[in-house]
Parts: C-alpha cells; sequence; structure tokens
C-alpha cells in the first residue's frame, strides 16, 4: 500500500510553486510505502531510530517473523530481554513494552488518534516514551496519512530545499515560507523534497558550505 495522491494534488503544487513543479514533472509519481495499522508503525519506528534503514529493516524481519502479528498483547507477551535480542537497545526496548502496555491497559487510546488535528496527534505521541515530534510526524505520514506534514526536524526534507532553491541553509523562516506554499499539500511535497535529497534529478547538488579540511564537527 502507497501514500495515495494523484493529479489535484501534484496540478496545486506546479500553480503554487513552479520550482518544485518543474522537478515533479521529472520525478513523476512517487510510489512510498504506508502502515495503515498505527501501533505496528510505532513499534517500527521506535526501532529505526538512529540506526541505518537496513538495521531496522532486519531487526523488524526479526520481530515479524516470531511474532506474525505486531499489538499489544503479542508484544506484552515478551520479557524485556527478549525483545531486546531481536537487536534493538535497551533503551528502546522498553519504550516499545511501555507503549505496548498502555495500550492494552487502555491507558493510551491509539484510535482516538485519528480523530485529533495534528497539532494535538503530536501532543498525545509525544507524551509517550521515546517518541518525540519528528517520529509524530513520520508515523502521521506513513501511518495516517495526513495531507499536510512537512517535518522541520528532518535532514533530508532540509537538503531536499536546499538542492531545490539553491540555498546554503534552511533557517525556520524560510521553511515556514516553502511549508505555507504547500498547504494544504505538504505531505506531496515532502515526498518530492526526499526524492531530491536521495538524487533523484542528475544535476542537483546541495548547496550547503563544505566544512574546511580540519573544522571540527559541531
Amino acid at each position: 500500500m502507497y501514500f495515495e495522491y494523484g493529479n489535484e494534488e501534484i496540478e496545486f503544487l506546479k500553480s503554487r510553486d513552479k520550482v518544485l513543479g518543474a522537478a515533479i514533472d521529472q520525478i513523476g509519481l512517487i510510489y512510498r510505502e504506508v502502515d495503515r495499522d498505527l501501533f505496528s508503525s510505532v513499534v517500527h519506528h521506535i526501532i529505526g531510530q538512529q540506526i541505518s534503514t537496513s538495521a531496522q529493516a532486519t531487526i523488524w524481519q526479526r520481530l515479524t517473523n516470531s511474532l506474525e502479528d505486531i499489538n499489544a498483547d503479542t508484544i506484552c507477551t515478551l520479557e524485556l530481554n527478549e525483545l531486546q535480542k531481536f537487536g534493538m537497545t535497551y533503551k528502546k526496548a522498553g519504550y516499545i513494552k511501555d507503549f505496548a502496555e498502555k495500550v492494552r491497559n487502555k491507558e493510551f487510546d491509539i484510535e482516538m488518534l485519528n480523530r485529533l488535528p495534528d497539532q494535538e496527534v503530536v501532543k498525545e505521541l509525544s507524551a509517550l516514551k521515546g517518541i518525540g515530534v519528528w517520529t509524530a510526524e513520520m508515523l502521521m505520514t506513513f501511518s495516517m496519512q495526513r495531507p499536510d506534514i512537512v517535518s522541520f526536524g528532518d535532514l533530508a526534507i532540509h537538503r531536499g530545499m536546499r538542492m531545490l532553491y539553491h540555498h546554503k541553509t534552511i533557517d525556520r523562516e524560510k521553511f515556514e515560507k516553502y511549508k505555507r506554499r504547500y498547504s494544504p499539500y505538504g505531505t506531496v511535497a515532502s515526498l518530492y523534497l526526499w526524492a531530491i535529497a536521495g538524487g533523484a534529478i542528475t544535476g542537483m547538488r546541495d548547496y550547503a558550505p563544505r566544512k574546511k579540511k580540519g573544522e571540527a564537527k559541531k
């Protein structure tokens, strides 16, 4: 299953932003997988924090092979050390167990998220251990399929904007200007910014200043 969008979103973005529109024409339709099961998506995103996509995929495959169905009940059958042995850190295993127990005990109503506006979804998810604003935004994008998500905390979004608009940096003011321009279809714009950041258009480069040789990382 892929993020659903079509001519309405594309034509709107092209009418609002000619530079992005030209990139959309070059790239074509983007197929990004989504997982409509919000519980398993939360677990998946906690696993994937600060590790490579391939490492995330390996751990996820081990977990799904063992449990088959990822839900609050199946996660709660595992001890913390059993969950950790799939390849994640103890801290992440603790976050996942805490989340599963809250859902199973009805302390956290995961289904009510679908009835909340974006900012309230971020607020509710961020109150859980191990979930911050960026993770909440990714869940709204790749599970809930909210239409207007552009994440300021996403480094690839910054890179895509720098490459597309030839900026050396993307500060909050520039970011908000583009986000307003994309609204109400910011999520589709995000899909194209991610593609651009990943090298979808030959010849586009990142305009971020290069660090001088020997310069300390900040």
